[in-house]
């Protein structure tokens, strides 16, 4: 009775194979892909990745439903679990970096360390090493380099691996917003009134002492350090009024002398930065030049050239 039961099962497995196509196949047997990809992430380093694994392991799903023969009495889930398997030692081997030689070395290399120190009771040397290999030293290194090297992810987002590979440099968002801001801060230092300006380039760009400036300006060294505080406040809300304007300072008399000071030369730094944008980069960034030949090129720049040839 048992055999007619088998006898009848295996018919109907035959009459159920030979009518499935193979999209019907690859649906129904697709989470033997998931069971081979799991099974052998434990097995493999982090670095691996899941996805593509699956991948391979589906395409050798698909691959084996084209290529299934009902007829050879192999169900179909043995015979692709053979091929998905197959599919992803392939796709390990591809991934890895050594050869077949690197890998054999490598574990000679271990097992003959082991077997060393457990009979010296000690690390073995390099020469040991390759005394016992029967090699010489260089192939011993080379070996050990080769047992030492990882492979990390580009994609990883955290641990080691991201961060040995991430970029300390920075990205073109911040390289731009670092650009903008060097335009204003050159506009700004160009358009100070001449003693802040001398101030703020002396002490800050030609590194000059603040006796020598207060003997230059005739004035006492303590008014050298007010000029460099006043100078440094209207540089910050300068700047600020084109990059920040919720940064920039709240006058105590908005309708006073001072304050139309203040705004006059928020528009000489407005209109010096927008002039800067004509400039090629390299040129601007290579120093703050004086005030006589930034003010004579900006003129220039704003005279017509008929005027300028006459």
């Amino acid at each position: 009775m048992g055999l007619k039961t088998r006898s009848g099962r295996t018919d109907r497995l035959e009459v159920m194979s030979n009518t499935e196509t193979p999209e019907q196949l690859v649906l129904q047997n697709l989470p033997l892909v998931g069971y081979a990809v799991s099974e052998l992430l434990h097995r493999v380093p982090p670095t691996v990745s899941r996805d593509e694994l699956a991948s391979a392991g589906s395409l050798a799903l698909v691959l084996a439903a084209r290529a299934y023969d009902p007829s050879t009495g192999v169900p179909f889930a043995r015979y692709a679990s053979l091929r998905i398997r197959g599919a992803l030692v392939d796709e390990l081997r591809s991934m890895d970096w050594a050869s077949r030689g690197a890998r054999h070395r490598v574990r000679e290399l271990t097992a003959t360390t082991e077997r060393l120190t457990a009979a010296l009771k000690r690390r073995p040397t390099r020469d040991e090493l390759a005394e016992a290999l029967g090699t010489d030293v260089r192939t011993v290194d080379a070996a050990a380099r080769d047992a030492e090297r990882r492979v990390l992810s580009m994609d990883a987002t955290e641990g080691m691996g991201a961060t040995l590979v991430a970029d300390p440099g920075a990205g073109p968002e911040e390289a731009l917003l670092v650009g903008e801001q060097h335009r204003w801060l050159a506009a700004a230092v160009h358009s100070l009134p001449d003693r802040l300006r001398t101030v703020v380039e002396g002490i800050f760009l030609q590194d000059r002492s603040v006796a020598e400036l207060a003997a230059e300006l005739g004035v006492t060294q303590s008014r050298i350090s007010q000029l460099r505080t006043e100078a440094l406040a209207l540089l910050k809300d300068g700047m600020n009024a084109g990059l920040d304007p919720d940064l920039v300072s709240t006058p105590a008399r908005p309708d006073g002398v001072a304050e139309r000071r203040r705004q006059s030369y928020f528009a000489a730094v407005a209109a010096r930065a927008a002039l800067a944008t004509a400039v090629p980069t390299s040129v601007r960034m290579s120093g703050v030049p004086t005030q006589r030949s930034t003010v004579a090129a900006a003129d220039d720049a704003r005279t017509p050239a008929i005027t300028r040839t006459a």
